[in-house]
């Protein structure tokens, strides 16, 4: 297994989560304005040794991409380019809600969910895709 950062994308803020080398945990890393984005992961890639990247893609409840899925697999294609490293789109329906349920159970408050909701989110999809059966088996879709 590789070091895998997974990017929560928005228009305002990116979330970041990275893996240990083995690939084993999923840590929420740091939120970044989207600005600033490409740049801090390339950063990132080389700081931390990543060796391949996720990008959340928001797909809509009906399973359709819009506008926002459109842009996300933009900014994967700019940070393939960017950093040479083959990007990967993961679904990340319910990530957010799912972020928001864990920092509420832990107690967290309003104002710091806010803050860091972005890159639990990231950690939730990449827990995801490192459980994903096919990263194990050494299949692939």
């Amino acid at each position: 297994m590789t070091r895998v950062l997974a990017v929560d994308p928005g228009k305002v803020r990116v979330g970041l989560a990275v893996s240990d080398p083995l690939g084993i945990t999923a840590q929420p890393l740091e939120v970044v304005p989207a600005a600033d984005a490409l740049e801090r992961i390339s950063e990132l890639v080389d700081e931390l040794g990543v060796e391949q990247i996720i990008v959340g893609l928001p797909i809509t409840e009906r399973g359709d991409e819009g506008e926002s899925a459109r842009a996300a697999r933009r900014m994967a294609g700019k940070i393939a380019e960017s950093t040479g490293l083959d990007v990967v789109t993961v679904d990340e329906r319910y990530t957010s809600r799912m972020a928001e349920s864990l920092m509420i159970g832990a107690g967290v408050r309003r104002r710091r969910r806010r803050e860091g909701v972005d890159k639990v989110a990231a950690a939730v999809l990449l827990r995801a895709y490192l459980d994903r059966d096919d990263l194990h088996t050494g299949d692939s879709t």
